[in-house]
């Protein structure tokens, strides 16, 4: 596949009139972040993340399929690293209303699908919000949120399950990708950090966590002085290619099966009367 003709932004206006409108027309938005990832992980982390699995992903699908990525927004909403020199953050209403403009004139072209491709966990509750909105705006246009980790298969038998659980950021998945996709830019250090060994330290009450089904709304100074969150220790690159390949294998099956399908039906529900009955 000639990765420039899935660039959406260098295709010629004739070009893009035509892929827009093409059926099932497909585009794919990733999302990363400018912020912390500790004293081992450029700044970037996210956003590399976001834009090299999207490039690898699109390689391994069908050249013809009608499908085209946009420029990675590498900003992104993270107030949670603030107090970290480096870190910089979009207010949520700004990120909001980016997604909106750009989704608008998107459905305005004819695109029939919008993926928001986010590799920052703490966006994922605001660009769902976003897409919510977009879609309510434009209900031509599917929008379809997700997050570059969630649902992948396989990763705990890589993983310790401590780091399942509480490596949140920066730890050893993140590390040892980051040594995959760009060694450059790792530095020496491999820290263990936000991560208190059990009674040694303040632990949310049974049933919440910092994650999950009862989270709470932690800041990053809360939990640690390095920025991380996890352990690095044992990162490598072995780890990382196998992290690499599990999540291209993941996305190249999520999109293969949305374009080819009719999936979601928005120009059909469209067609179809309401079904609320109007009250006097």
């Amino acid at each position: 596949m000639d990765q420039l003709r899935k660039r959406f932004d260098q295709l010629t206006w004739p070009e893009a009139s035509h892929a827009a409108r093409q059926p099932g027309a497909t585009v794919i938005w990733p999302f990363g972040a400018c912020e912390q990832h500790g004293p081992q992980l450029p700044l970037s982390t996210d956003a590399v993340f976001a834009d090299g699995i999207l490039d690898s992903v699109l390689w391994g699908l069908e050249p013809a399929l009608p499908i085209w990525r946009l420029p990675c927004q590498a900003i992104g909403f993270s107030p949670e690293h603030q107090n970290f020199p480096g870190t910089l953050s979009l207010s949520a209403p700004l990120l909001l209303d980016l997604v909106d403009q750009v989704g608008t004139q998107l459905a305005a072209m004819g695109v029939q699908r919008l993926v928001l491709f986010n590799a920052h966990g703490g966006q994922i509750g605001l660009l769902q919000v976003a897409a919510r909105q977009l879609r309510a705006r434009c209900p031509s246009l599917a929008v379809l949120p997700c997050f570059l980790w969630s649902g992948v298969e396989g990763l705990a038998d890589l993983l310790p399950e401590q780091e399942l659980l509480h490596g949140l950021h920066a730890g050893q998945a993140e590390t040892s990708l980051m040594l995959q996709m760009a060694p450059d830019l790792v530095g020496s250090a491999r820290p263990v950090d936000g991560r208190p060994a059990p009674g040694s330290a303040p632990e949310p009450p049974e049933g919440w966590s910092l994650e999950g089904a009862a989270p709470c709304a932690w800041l990053t100074d809360d939990l640690s002085a390095t920025g991380v969150i996890g352990d690095a220790r044992q990162a490598s690159a072995d780890l990382g290619r196998c992290l690499e390949d599990r999540l291209i294998n993941h996305w190249q099956k999520r999109f293969q099966a949305l374009l080819t399908s009719d999936w979601p039906p928005t120009q059909s529900l469209l067609s179809k009367p309401s079904k609320i009955t109007p009250t006097s």
